[in-house]
């Protein structure tokens, strides 16, 4: 264990509140303690994932400072919200920060460390608590089961990300061949395979086809999985949850098919925001100004959200515009746009994105119907 004891400026020191900072890693976890009474930083490395330890380092400090009141913080990362799930239930008060928040030194070359990344996240929980609007980000805890629901369109993406890898090689091993416009996703694939010529009108070398085999067998097992996920997700829309009702309520807009709707519904609707700017800086659609005297710039988008969810919002645009071309947005865009096309198109679609999302927030919160949108039976 090490020790260490750093002086905490008075302004933020608060005799009623200890303060704990835990840096995570793989192998230690930093802790860092405020003592209430001399407002001091303390240091300790414990193992990773060694709770009882922690419990037991904040009761020693409890007793010593006669203090009831604990206000804990950890950086969101790869170990998800177990260790908030499993502090609270043993009465802390928990905040997750969003690392992308915390302020940071701007210098080329900025010393780093655990200890000194333990007395950042103090620094910014101790000005949170003081009322400061800008000092971190809080990371909304979800439920296990919203946590659950959104694994089904993450493990989609991947499933199709690896189908589409297993058939772009089988694509490139027949194109070295002279073998072209043949589909490897049909189920008669195989068959049709050993009836095919190469360029040079040879038959296709044994090891090849073996090769090509292997490759076919585990993207059937892709498909298998893809389609087994696209089950699961038909009969999320079946469940009696808020996620399940939004999904339902999505589905019912010509445009959005079961899974654009469950990745709307498990990436961003079932949270709460509390205005339509937080919506539109969640999904990373909002403006990124850059103005300083007499510089105006614009840097676009943010991307400070999911790429996910804007992926999906940028495909439901052009849906939208298809099967629901009499609302207020799709006539807004070809106002906009008219016959031009490239870049501004695209600009255009973007705001339209940001538009239709907090148009779909609306409506699964309040209930109101996107201006001139169609409902489905």
């Amino acid at each position: 264990m090490t020790h260490q004891a750093l002086v905490v400026p008075a302004a933020v020191r608060n005799g009623a509140t200890i303060y704990v900072a835990v840096e995570l890693s793989m192998s230690s976890w930093v802790v860092g303690l405020v003592d209430p009474r001399s407002g001091k930083i303390s240091r300790h490395q414990i193992a990773c994932g060694d709770v009882a330890r922690l419990l037991e380092l904040l009761a020693k400090l409890r007793a010593a400072a006669g203090c009831e009141r604990v206000m804990l913080c950890y950086e969101a990362g790869r170990d998800g919200f177990w260790l908030y799930r499993r502090l609270t239930a043993h009465g802390l008060e928990v905040l997750v920060l969003d690392p992308a928040s915390l302020p940071v030194d701007r210098r080329k070359r900025r010393a780093k460390s655990d200890g000194l990344d333990v007395e950042m996240l103090l620094r910014a929980v101790m000005a949170h608590e003081r009322g400061e609007p800008r000092a971190c980000s809080i990371v909304r805890v979800p439920s296990v089961e919203e946590e659950d629901c959104r694994r089904l369109p993450r493990e989609r993406e991947r499933l199709g990300s690896e189908c589409t890898a297993h058939s772009n090689r089988i694509k490139g091993l027949l194109a070295a061949q002279g073998v072209h416009y043949i589909n490897p996703r049909k189920p008669d694939f195989l068959e049709r395979l050993k009836e095919r010529r190469t360029g040079d009108d040879r038959l296709l070398p044994p090891q090849l086809l073996r090769e090509i085999e292997r490759e076919v067998a585990r993207l059937r097992l892709v498909q298998y999985a893809l389609k087994q996920v696209d089950q699961e997700m038909a009969d999320l829309a079946l469940w009696d949850s808020r996620i399940g009702r939004i999904i339902r309520m999505l589905m019912r807009f010509k445009g959005i098919g079961p899974v654009l709707a469950t990745v709307l519904a498990c990436e961003c609707l079932y949270k709460d925001f509390a205005n339509r700017s937080e919506v539109g800086s969640y999904a990373g659609l909002a403006p990124s100004p850059w103005r300083s005297g007499g510089i105006q710039l614009e840097h676009g988008i943010s991307k400070a959200g999911t790429r996910r969810l804007r992926t999906s919002m940028i495909e439901l645009v052009w849906l939208w515009l298809k099967w629901q071309p009499d609302s207020a947005l799709s006539q807004w865009f070809r106002q906009r746009v008219g016959d031009l096309k490239g870049r501004i198109k695209k600009i255009t679609a973007v705001a339209v994105a940001r538009k239709l999302l907090i148009a779909l927030w609306r409506y699964v919160t309040t209930g109101v119907v996107p201006e001139g949108a169609v409902l489905a039976a």
